[in-house]
């Protein structure tokens, strides 16, 4: 009887020992995971994230099943993290079950705003002109400006004149005088700008308006010589300028500069190379606010309309109805008949033209009214508002449409058009010559330095601030010097000959300027402006150790591995992290002295809760712990070496130690999840649609890609928006 019962046992083992994945799944997980790992009502989180497989499993053998945590163990653990993994887990699992679709959107407020501009920028061209400054004109006697009175012209690279009691120039006397800038400005980024006109004398200043100046000193009143107001400019844009000065008889001395406070900086002179003396065309910068857009998705997100964005968006329409309607120029049929074509992105039919444009001109009345109304009409329409409505999927219009909002978020130009309507847009050659055209434009390069912000997470970092005892060399001219370092940085990656990505983190040159290279130990002169400058390859790594990103993942006093090592994970590798259950405040260090930051940090996060994340976002910081809170290279903390060793365990393959960021870079250059996470970052910037509704394959068919042309960032992007223009409706990128 005992053998029988024996024989009976072992049987019993041996049919559980053949059990599937799937069998033990469905037996102990899926009444609370539910049968697909979607979730139930008690536990309605879906099964998915980015754990490797092994880890996975590791955490089945501890925490699972809920209600009997260790009693799936050993082989049984491993199948069931297996077919967790494979079935619904994964990223490539979650794209099987719940393929995505390109998403009917709307315009954003970016693109709402740069497709206005070049509406009614797209019937004056631009001139250009390789010089730099403003060309100015220097007057004897009043203030009228009158051409018989200019005795010199000349090329001026900035306005910073201090003339004292002497005249300007010979042939003008010192007791009065007038001069007058012209010429344009280049808004390098979008948002508000200050200017500021300061003089002791009577000035005035126009930006993007020739009759109401952004700046009025001409009637000045007190000693006060600033003169400050504030104007919103499109980034990647150039603006007509004009300065006009004079000195009256009764005032002893002159003196004038044109100074600038660009977005999350100082102020400073507007520089030579922001300034061009051609005039060019004004630029409508509509004054309408827009409310923020969804980025639950980690990119803008325009599938919705509120009852706010619609009024913005009326308010807008309202706001070019009238500047369309007060130009002689544009109060004709012919002329609302090519805006609606530029608006539409196509031509008009003849039932279109009838709707939208002829029936308000044939009413006989007002023609300003009648472009008005058209206006208006055009601009609230959904063939200008959702960029896929009003064409027939691929036909070349569309892509057209997704070529010049993937590049520019604007409208397409007249050649894009003219690409269009002649068929060259019917092959991926011909697609490619056209984005390879559009590349170098100014608007790309607004939205290529957008992005990489965002990536970076340098618009997050405001007002960066350390303590002013132990850092005192920090100030908020530091801080903007860093963000233009940066800068400089990334245009000299991403616009060089190469692009290549992986100078992003094996680079050993920063650019410094005087005042920067006496913070971070190099040898500059005083007033050295900004120049690229190698340092130790040993310690450097490109952006990871670049100092804006290491103050700016710090704290006041002290470094913070936790902000450094998250930052790494989601922008590098692409690690989708959940917030922690509860908010902990991080241990003082004046609680533990004698601790260093990186014993501190481990000790606040040993707890098991905690190391479920901590366990991977804590090495990836502490290989970055000799970059001090301003991020300068030290080799101690309070008298010890700095550890710097860390580890990452990718998603696939073995485990990886490093010592410092020099081998981190090195890592992260060669790693597949960090290529496939930059790939996914840029798609979802410039296209707004998510990568795997253009087939679950195509981040790694982009990967690949991306890899096999040297990692170079512009193909990269050409390759993204050549797919993306032929996506087609049912996003399959054929």
């Amino acid at each position: 009887m005992g053998a029988f019962v024996a024989l009976l046992l072992a049987a019993a083992q041996s049919t559980a020992d053949d059990r599937s994945g799937e069998q033990i799944y469905r037996q102990r997980c899926a009444s609370c995971h539910g049968p697909a790992g979607e979730g139930t009502k008690e536990h309605p989180e879906p099964l998915a994230g980015d754990r490797p497989l092994d880890k996975l499993a590791r955490y089945v053998e501890k925490n699972m099943p809920e209600d009997k945590p260790g009693t799936v163990t050993g082989e049984d653990a491993r199948k069931v993290a297996a077919y967790i993994h494979d079935a619904f887990y994964s990223r490539a699992a979650q794209a099987r079950l719940r393929p995505l679709r390109v998403e009917l959107s709307r315009l954003t407020a970016r693109q709402f705003r740069n497709a206005v501009a070049d509406l009614i920028g797209s019937f004056e061209a631009a001139a250009s002109d390789e010089r730099r400054g403003l060309a100015g004109e220097y007057f004897r006697g009043s203030r009228r400006f009158r051409e018989e009175q200019v005795v010199l012209e000349r090329l001026d690279p900035v306005v910073d004149f201090d003339f004292g009691e002497w005249s300007p120039a010979e042939g003008i006397y010192a007791d009065e005088f007038s001069i007058r800038w012209t010429g344009s400005l280049f808004a390098p980024e979008t948002g508000t700008y200050e200017f500021n006109l300061e003089s002791a004398n009577g000035a005035r200043l126009y930006v993007n308006d020739p009759v109401r100046p952004v700046v009025d000193g001409w009637v000045r009143s007190g000693t006060e010589k600033a003169h400050r107001e504030s104007t919103f400019l499109l980034g990647g844009r150039i603006y007509p300028v004009r300065i006009e000065f004079y000195k009256a008889r009764q005032e002893k001395k002159a003196s004038v500069a044109l100074k600038w406070k660009r977005p999350h900086r100082v102020e400073e002179l507007v520089p030579a190379t922001h300034l061009s003396p051609v005039r060019a065309p004004e630029v409508l910068v509509l004054r309408a606010p827009f409310p923020p857009e969804d980025r639950s998705m980690g990119y803008e997100r325009a599938v919705a309309v509120s009852k706010e964005w619609d009024e913005a968006a009326t308010a807008a329409a309202l706001e070019v109805a009238g500047r369309v309607a007060a130009d002689p120029r544009m109060r004709d049929r012919e002329a609302v008949r090519r805006l609606a074509e530029r608006a539409f992105r196509r031509p008009l039919a003849e039932a279109e033209r009838a709707f939208f444009v002829d029936r308000h001109f044939a009413e006989g009345g007002d023609a300003e009214a009648a472009a008005k109304k058209s206006v208006l009409l055009v601009l609230k329409s959904p063939r200008f508002l959702y960029p896929a409505v009003g064409g027939s999927g691929n036909d070349p219009y569309d892509v057209a449409s997704r070529i010049s909002f993937g590049l520019w978020d604007s409208i397409p130009d007249a050649a894009l058009l003219e690409a269009a309507r002649s068929g060259r847009l019917g092959t991926p050659e011909g697609i490619a010559r056209e984005v390879d055209r559009m590349l170098p434009d100014l608007r790309t390069r607004a939205k290529m330095r957008g992005f990489l912000h965002d990536w970076l997470h340098v618009d997050r970092f405001e007002d960066i601030t350390k303590d002013p005892k132990g850092f005192p060399e920090f100030s908020a001219e530091v801080e903007a010097d860093l963000r233009t370092s940066l800068d400089l940085f990334l245009d000299d990656v991403v616009w060089s000959g190469t692009s290549d990505f992986r100078e992003l983190v094996l680079s050993n040159s920063v650019y410094l300027n005087g005042r920067l290279a006496r913070v971070y130990g190099a040898e500059l002169p005083a007033d050295a402006p900004f120049r690229k400058v190698a340092l130790d390859p040993k310690k450097h790594a490109g952006i990871l150790t670049h100092p804006l990103l290491m103050a700016g993942f710090s704290y006041d006093a002290t470094t913070s591995p936790i902000h450094r090592g998250l930052f790494v994970a989601r922008s590098f590798l692409g690690r989708r992290l959940r917030p922690p259950p509860e908010a902990v405040t991080p241990l003082s260090p004046e609680l533990h002295p004698d601790l260093t930051t990186r014993e501190r940090i481990a000790l606040q996060t040993r707890e098991q809760a905690c190391m479920s994340c901590h366990a991977m976002i804590n090495p990836l910081g502490f290989a970055l712990e000799h970059y001090d809170p301003l991020g300068r290279f030290r080799a101690t903390e309070k008298g010890r070496p700095i550890d710097a060793k860390g580890s990452y365990a990718p998603i696939a393959g073995d485990a990886v130690q490093f010592d410092g960021a020099r081998e981190l870079g090195e890592f992260l250059a060669r790693s597949e999840e960090t290529q496939g996470a930059f790939v996914e970052h840029l798609f979802h910037f410039f296209v707004q649609q998510p990568v795997r509704a253009f087939g679950p394959d195509r981040p790694e068919i982009l990967r690949k890609y991306f890899v096999e042309n040297g990692t170079g960032i512009r193909k990269l992007l050409a390759r993204i928006v050549v797919t993306a223009a032929r996506g087609g409706e049912k996003g399959t990128a054929r």
